[in-house]
């Protein structure tokens, strides 16, 4: 608790892992919130409703006009961390390429993006050039 009063701007998280460092004892991050939020020392977060709008802006009328990225990470118990990068058509909703990662990085993306272009077959395009 007083190292909670102490440093007011770290999270949960934050203060667990202080908390194990200094006092080489182990705390988990739901047992540092839950005994916060039982002495008020933590306020609910402020909620932003936004409504989704009832149509995409852009609009997809066929595969591989929009493509979206994303990267998901999962832990495997006595592995460590694991990070899935996945590149999905927008139209389709179709994973086009897929690669699992060590880490997060640009060359993680890149691979990705190269897998799904030769998946889809977008690496071979011919790009014409319309002079105006």
């Amino acid at each position: 608790m007083a190292l909670a009063l102490e440093e007011p701007e770290l999270s949960p998280r934050e203060l667990a892992v202080r908390f194990t460092d200094t006092e080489k004892y182990f705390v988990s991050e739901a047992s540092v919130y839950r005994l916060l939020k039982s002495h008020d020392l933590i306020t609910s977060p402020a909620y932003i409703v936004i409504k989704a709008a009832d149509e995409f802006k852009d609009k997809t009328a066929a595969p591989n006009q929009m493509w979206q990225t994303d990267f998901t990470y999962l832990k495997v118990v006595g592995w460590g961390w694991f990070y899935l990068s996945t590149i999905l058509d927008d139209y389709s909703r179709y994973v086009i390429g897929w690669k699992l990662c060590g880490n997060m990085r640009a060359v993680d993306v890149t691979d990705t993006l190269d897998i799904a272009l030769a998946a889809s077959g977008c690496d071979s395009a011919k790009v014409l050039h319309n002079p105006s």
